[in-house]
C-alpha cells in the first residue's frame, strides 16, 4: 500500500483553491491542475509499504497529536518547488498556527524512524501542491508578477481538527485517495 498522512481540506476552501488553479492556468497555460478534490496538505510521504503497517502509523499519528487541540492555518502567499523561479510543482503556503503543524510533523517523523521508515529529510514547509509544470519550464517577470497578484484576496481559515492515514491508488496515470483513518486533534 502507498500511504501517506496529510491534512484534509474543506470544501470550502477547496473552492477557494480552486479559483486561484484558473487564474494560474490563465497565467500559465502549460500547467497541469492538481484535482480540486484531492487537494491536502501532506505532513509525511510514507511510500510503498505491506498493508499490515496500518496499524503502526495510526499509532504513530495518535501519538503525534496527543495533547494538542484543533487549529487554524490560512492559505496565504504562492510559491514553488525547487523555486518560484524554475517551477516544477506550485503551490500555495499557509500561515496561521503552523507551530502546531512543525510540532506534529515532527513527532510524525520519530514516529517514522522508530519504525525504521525512511522518511524525507528536505526541510518541511507547510503547503497545499495546486499545480505542476514540465522540468525545463521557467517563469518570466510577467508570470511572477501576476502570480503574486492572485494571491491578495483573503482566504478563509482552515479549521485543522484531525489528522488523516490515506492511501494512494494508481490508477490510470492518477492517483486516488482513500481515508484508511482519521485521528481527531483535542477539540477545544
Amino acid at each position: 500500500m502507498r500511504f501517506f498522512i496529510a491534512l484534509e481540506i474543506p470544501d470550502i476552501s477547496k473552492e477557494e483553491l480552486e479559483d486561484i488553479q484558473q487564474k494560474l492556468k490563465q497565467i500559465i497555460q502549460e500547467v497541469r491542475l492538481t484535482d480540486p478534490a484531492k487537494v491536502h496538505l501532506t505532513l509525511a510521504f510514507v511510500g510503498n509499504q505491506e498493508g499490515s503497517m496500518k496499524d503502526s502509523l495510526v499509532e504513530v499519528i495518535k501519538n503525534a497529536v496527543k495533547g494538542i487541540s484543533s487549529f487554524t492555518v490560512t492559505p496565504s502567499y504562492i510559491d514553488g518547488f525547487p523555486s518560484l523561479h524554475y517551477p516544477q510543482v506550485f503551490w500555495v503556503g499557509v500561515k496561521g498556527d503552523i507551530d502546531k503543524l512543525f510540532v506534529i510533523r515532527g513527532k510524525i517523523k520519530d514516529g517514522l524512524v522508530k519504525l525504521k521508515l525512511t522518511i524525507d529529510e528536505r526541510r518541511f514547509i507547510p503547503h497545499i501542491a495546486i499545480a505542476k509544470t514540465k522540468n525545463d519550464f521557467k517563469l518570466n517577470q510577467f508570470q511572477e508578477e501576476a502570480l503574486q497578484k492572485i494571491m491578495t484576496d483573503n482566504f478563509s481559515p482552515i479549521q485543522i481538527s484531525s489528522i488523516k492515514l490515506f492511501e494512494s491508488i494508481p490508477e490510470h496515470g492518477f492517483h486516488t485517495h482513500n481515508t484508511l483513518a482519521e485521528i481527531k486533534l483535542n477539540i477545544r
